[in-house]
């Protein structure tokens, strides 16, 4: 049951990527755009996931018991301070984000929408995660 929600979410998930057009590498450029063409559209997009996940968030931050539906333990990061490999992840994230305006959720949805050319940023995402977990050791 708890594989058929996920899948069903994640769908739906999709679903919301594409027609807020997060999928889409024009929008998210134009959004990224701030000293030309701007297009702000996307912050609503990312005002309304925020206005949505704030009281869950907010729920598992304050009582570390909370649970899942499912009754599973909620794992948040215990680290918070500002670190280099965090900085440059972040950085790497941002350039790779910015270069080709696809992010990695939606870079699946793209698939689905028949655009091919999302492989080779898929084979790039998927070379940086072999890279990583060989350099971190894990």
């Amino acid at each position: 049951m708890k594989n058929l929600l996920a899948f069903v979410f994640g769908g739906l998930f999709s679903v919301g990527l594409m027609l807020s057009g997060m999928s889409n590498p024009e929008k998210v450029l134009g959004f990224l755009n701030l000293f030309g063409n701007w297009d702000p559209s996307l912050a609503f997009v990312m005002l309304g996931a925020i206005m949505v996940a704030f009281i869950p968030f907010q729920k598992a931050v304050r009582n570390p018991a909370t649970k899942t539906l499912f009754g599973e333990t909620i794992e948040l990061p215990t680290k918070t301070e500002l670190d280099r490999k965090l900085i440059i992840g972040s950085l790497l994230f941002g350039i790779g984000w910015g270069t080709a305006g696809i992010c990695p959720a939606p870079s699946f949805t793209l698939i689905g929408l028949g655009h091919y050319q999302v492989f080779y940023f898929i084979m790039a995402m998927l070379t940086g995660v072999f890279i990583h977990k060989k350099w971190a050791g894990g």
